[in-house]
């Protein structure tokens, strides 16, 4: 006998009643596995985030590692930067320092320079004055005087003021009473020396008697005038042909005396020729008024001088040499 009892007959609720709790049961365990696998998807992407965070964190700290030694780099660099440049200034105030010493050298050199040319416009200058006095003293060369004043003025001409402006008016002034010279006592003594020897050769041997004579005369004179001519032997006695060719030689030679006598500037023997010039013409030639202005002449030559005396000549030598002396 079957204990087991028959199924009861079922129901038209019974499998809708199973049906819940499955679908419910289903629901969850999709909601599970879902969220099963949405749990390992996060842990995967936060691990592949949580890698990708490392790999940007070592690569960042890599970068941030550069970079320090990028900055140490630069701070180093900035320190010898800053060393050279120490270094630099030092050398430049150096070289300041050495142009400033050798602008100073250079300076004392073209002082030293200058003064030296100074000195040497100086000699030059007294040298050429020296020489323009000694060629008025002894050979009254007042021409060759003026060229070697115009070669003195060129040398004072480079002098500053404080020194070459009172040398270079005193030589203005000296350079026009040389031109006031004309061509020196010298030269107008030989020429109206000159003169006074073609005067004299022009001068007549013989002068006619007038009616004025021959009434002056005593009445002896008168009586005896047809027999002898009578001249006083003090004056012009008769002459030969010989002796007026010896007394156109002698006064030739007087001439050439007094000549040489103002050429080197000897008055004493110039005079002395002049004198015996006088005594030769009162022998040679009769009284007339032509020869008494020759003798007049002759006595104007021997007053005039031989040298020239002007107390404005020398002045700017004297004025250099005492400024020479200063120094």
């Amino acid at each position: 006998m079957n204990d087991t009892l028959p199924p009861a007959p079922s129901s038209p609720h019974r499998p809708m009643r199973w049906l819940l709790p499955l679908a419910a049961l289903a629901v969850l365990g999709a909601g599970g596995y879902a969220g099963y696998h949405y749990w390992q998807k996060q842990q995967s992407d936060q691990l592949a985030q949580a890698q990708t965070t490392a790999v940007q964190l070592k690569g960042l700290e890599a970068t941030v590692e550069a970079l320090r030694r990028d900055q140490r780099a630069a701070s180093q660099r900035l320190q010898d930067a800053a060393t050279t440049n120490r270094v630099l200034r030092d050398e430049v105030l150096g070289l300041s320092q050495r142009s400033a010493l050798l602008e100073e050298n250079l300076a004392k050199l073209a002082d030293s320079a200058n003064q030296g040319r100074q000195a040497v416009q100086r000699d030059e200058a007294e040298l050429l004055l020296t020489q323009a006095a000694q060629r008025l003293a002894f050979a009254d060369d007042v021409e060759g005087s003026r060229r070697l004043y115009a070669l003195a003025a060129t040398a004072l001409a480079d002098l500053p003021d404080s020194d070459g402006l009172n040398l270079r008016q005193a030589l203005v002034q000296e350079r026009n009473a040389l031109d006031a010279l004309g061509a020196g006592p010298r030269v107008q003594s030989l020429q109206r020396l000159d003169a006074l020897g073609k005067a004299l050769q022009g001068l007549p041997s013989q002068i006619a008697q007038t009616p004025a004579d021959n009434t002056a005369k005593s009445w002896w004179q008168a009586a005896l005038a047809p027999f002898v001519d009578i001249t006083p032997s003090r004056l012009n006695g008769p002459l030969t042909s010989a002796e007026r060719t010896t007394i156109d030689t002698a006064l030739q030679l007087e001439l050439t005396l007094a000549r040489a006598a103002i050429e080197r500037g000897d008055g004493s023997g110039r005079d002395a020729a002049l004198n015996r010039i006088d005594l030769w013409a009162q022998r040679r030639w009769p009284d007339s008024p032509d020869l008494r202005a020759q003798r007049a002449e002759l006595h104007a030559l021997r007053t005039l001088p031989l040298q020239a005396d002007d107390t404005v000549l020398g002045s700017t030598l004297q004025q250099l040499r005492t400024q020479t002396d200063r120094r």
